[in-house]
Order: C-alpha cells, then structure tokens, then sequence
C-alpha cells in the first residue's frame, strides 16, 4: 500500500481547503513549508500540537548545498528523520490523523506522512477530590488519554499490559482504550466489548465515559452503576493484576472497570494504606454505613409510628415532638431538602457555598423546627442518613441507595411492616437479577462463595496467597 494519496501539492491543498475551508477557521494551519530544499504542504491543527517543537523542527531543516538525492521520496525519509514520523496509506486516516492533532506533510509528487507531535490542552496529574487518601499516591488521571497510559505503565513494567485504542462514533471519533493484561484477562470478556465498540454507530459520545457506559452496558434505566470509576492509577493497576479490563476514554478523568460488582464500589484504596486489621475494620465501618443508610429512616418510621414494637429500653427512638405535617411527609421533605442542599452546593461558587452551606442547614432547619413543621427527630435522623451516604466510595452508589430509601420509605408509609419487607425482599430480587457482563452483581454473596466472601469481608494480609477473583474469569488464578 502506497502512501502516495494525491498527485501533486495543488490537489492535497484543494483536497485540505475543501475539508476544513479555505480561512474559515482560525485553528488550522495550511502552509507550505521546505523540508531542506523540498517544498511541502503542512497542516495541522494550532491548539493541538506543541507550536514549539514543529517550530524548532522546521527551523533545523535549513537548504543544504549538498543535497544529492534524486528521489524525492527517500529524499523526504532521509532529511526528515523524526522518530515520531509515519506514513498515510488513505484519504480518511490522513485527514484524521490532524483532527487528532498529528502534523501532516504533503511532498510535491503527492507522498503523505504524519508526525506525532500531540500535545493536547489539559492540567496536571492531582489527587481526585471524592477519592482521598491520608497515605499514598497524590497523582490521579486527567483529561487526555496518552497521559493517563503512562501513569499505569509507571505501575506495571510488564510488555503484556496492552492498551488497545478504539475510534468510537461516526462524527466525534473519540479516542477509547481498552486496558488490559494479556496473560491474564478474559478473552471472552475482551471479545464482547471490542464488538460491542464496533456496534456503536452514534454521532458522538457528549458526555465521555458515561455516555460509553450506557452504549456497552445497555444500562437503560437500572439505577445503579454497572461498572466501578475511578480516577486513580494505583486502582487501575491493581484491577488489571487481578483480571479486571480497564477502558479509558479520551477527555474524561475517570477510568471504568469491568466486570464490577457491588462489593467493588464499596472498596476504596485507604482501606489497602493501612494495617490488615484497620483495613477490616474499615471495610466493616463502611459496609455497616451503607446498609444503614440505606435502611435507617425506613426503619425508624416503623418504630415511630409503631410504639409498641419497640422495647422499653429503646422508646427514645420514637418520636417525641408533635407537627402539623405527617411523619413520613416530614421524612420524604427532609431527606429531599437534604439532595436540593447538595444540588445547590455543586451549583455555588466557592466563595458562596459555606454561607449557602450555614443558611440552609442552620438557620432553615432551626426554623422549621421552631414554627413546627419538622420535629428534632426527622432533621437529627435525615441528617444522619446523608452522612451515612456520604462514606461509599462510589458516588454514583450513593445516589441509587438514596433512591432506594425513598423507595423503601414510600412503601414503609403505605403499607407499615409488611411494605417494609416487601421493598427490601424486591429490591434484593432486582439486585440478585443484575448480570453486566455476566457477572452477578452480588458475588460473591449470591451466588454465595464462602471464601471469596470472607476476602470481602476482611482485608488479608498482602503476603497472603489469594487467587484472582473469580468473577474475573481470568485465566490464570493464581497470583504468587
């Protein structure tokens, strides 16, 4: 395959003006340029490439007196030996090649090349906010895709990582890599997301990794994350040891990891930052939390409403104050206000948001409960569950529990006890009946693994011999 794409420099600069218009805009450079004593044409795209290094590229390429070579072709590769330089071999990918923002030449006779000299607009590797350690690593992904490459190739020095990039959509053209170890993924698991990459004939994905998510995982409108994010390496690496496939996708911070369950987006990297027995116990702090969260207020409206299933020792639970507004409106506005106040923080500038912060939960809540329309107990205990939810690591998690308490809240209000039992019962039946891709969603619980189970349950010692997941089905288990 030849990589002479046109005839001779007039047809590629009509071929380019007629692409991206001829001045209409600002950010495309097509100029011709000598390479030595050859004239050429060269395009690319202004705020995508390093101005500096093609300036001082183009600066050592001064006419030579002595120049002798008669084929312009080697004459090219010769004198224009930059080590990120390849050759087009087709219209298409030459012209995307400087929508990535690759430097295109074009010789006289029509020969093409490309020269990597990327280098996008974005900031610099930093700790992400909702994944904080006290110990450890302080560097996190960014918007580009190379960068974030090299911060888990930084963590496994192995020639078996592979990152294989996929162009997704018809008109974005998004940059997707699926990251992976050879020797260990799953190749069935590999095989169905390269097709359904391939079945994505979508204009553009607008919104990233979320976007790519519902595309692959046909998510619909089940409320909860089918795959775990997160935008630190060290989590990466370390699913990619144990099986996982990551898959990255150009423009967004955030790396997604499949197959996930439950239990994975309950886990965070503090728990792995300190002694095996703090580990666990935080692991069972935050277990314990998200359940509560869940169940809290459904629970205490049952005893509220219900004196007499309480023991005498525990009638301080029930509700002391009397309102003009029902109890389970008062919990239903409560637990809403509390989502509003978190709506409106994300929405308020930072110089703003401590003093929304004090009006809306002090002196509005203060004032609620003084003209009567919320008791002591529903602001004390709605609070509480929004802290609960707080501690999951995952927060598109934390939102689906909030829905399901509201859920298992309405239910509780209509129906007593027996709604209480009959939401929980429905929505352990959902979970149980997730499978993104193939995966029980609540392994190793149901389908119960005692053993993986207790790895769940409890951080081991690193020293420990622990076999790669099952879930994984990866094709070495053994990791030691």
């Amino acid at each position: 395959m030849t990589n002479q794409l046109f005839h001779n420099l007039e047809e590629a600069e009509i071929f380019m003006k007629e692409q991206f218009g001829d001045g209409e805009s600002f950010d495309v450079s097509i100029k011709h340029v000598f390479i030595k004593d050859l004239p050429v044409l060269c395009t690319y795209i202004s705020g995508l490439v390093d101005s500096a290094i093609l300036a001082q590229l183009l600066s050592s390429m001064l006419p030579d007196e002595d120049v002798s070579i008669e084929d312009e072709k080697e004459y090219f590769e010769v004198y224009f030996n930059f080590q990120g330089r390849s050759e087009g071999t087709e219209r298409k990918a030459f012209l995307l090649a400087i929508l990535s923002g690759q430097v295109t030449f074009v010789t006289k006779n029509g020969y093409c090349y490309v020269a990597e000299i990327r280098d996008y607009p974005g900031r610099s590797p930093e700790e992400p906010d909702n994944e904080k350690v006290i110990r450890g690593s302080r560097d996190g992904f960014v918007e580009g895709i190379t960068q974030n490459t090299a911060l888990v190739r930084r963590r496994i020095r192995n020639s078996n990582l592979r990152f294989e990039l996929h162009k997704v959509s018809k008109i974005g053209q998004t940059d997707v890599a699926l990251a992976f170890m050879k020797d260990i993924a799953n190749d069935e698991i590999l095989d169905k997301l390269r097709r359904r990459l391939e079945q994505i004939h979508h204009d553009g994905l607008t919104m990233a990794d979320k976007s790519l998510e519902e595309w692959l995982f046909k998510q619909k409108f089940h409320p909860v994350p089918f795959v775990r994010y997160t935008e630190r390496p060290d989590i990466v690496a370390a699913h990619l040891l144990e099986g996982h496939i990551a898959i990255m996708v150009d423009t967004s911070p955030s790396v997604m990891i499949v197959p996930a369950t439950i239990f994975h987006l309950l886990q965070h990297a503090e728990e792995y930052r300190q002694a095996p027995a703090v580990g666990t116990f935080v692991r069972f702090m935050r277990y314990f939390g998200a359940l509560s969260g869940l169940l809290l207020l459904p629970l205490w409206y049952v005893f509220a409403t219900n004196p007499d299933l309480l023991p005498e020792k525990l009638a301080f639970l029930g509700a002391e104050e009397k309102s003009h507004v029902p109890l389970l409106l008062q919990l239903v506005i409560g637990d809403m206000g509390i989502e509003f106040l978190r709506m409106a923080a994300i929405h308020t500038p930072s110089p703003l948001s401590t003093a929304m912060g004090l009006v809306a939960g002090v002196i509005i809540g203060q004032i609620a409960i003084d003209v009567g329309l919320f008791s002591s107990e529903v602001v004390l205990y709605t609070a509480v569950a929004a802290i609960l939810t707080f501690i999951i690591p995952s927060y598109e998690l934390s939102i689906s529990i909030k829905l399901f308490r509201l859920l298992l809240l309405l239910m509780t209000g209509l129906w007593g006890v027996n709604g209480l039992f009959i939401g929980i019962f429905i929505l352990f039946t959902y979970l149980c009946s997730l499978r993104p891709m193939q995966a029980p969603y609540l392994w190793p619980l149901v389908p119960f693994f005692p053993k993986a189970m207790l790895r769940v349950l409890v951080r081991f010692p690193m020293t420990a011999d622990a076999l790669r997941p099952y879930v994984t089905a990866s094709k070495q288990r053994r990791r030691s």
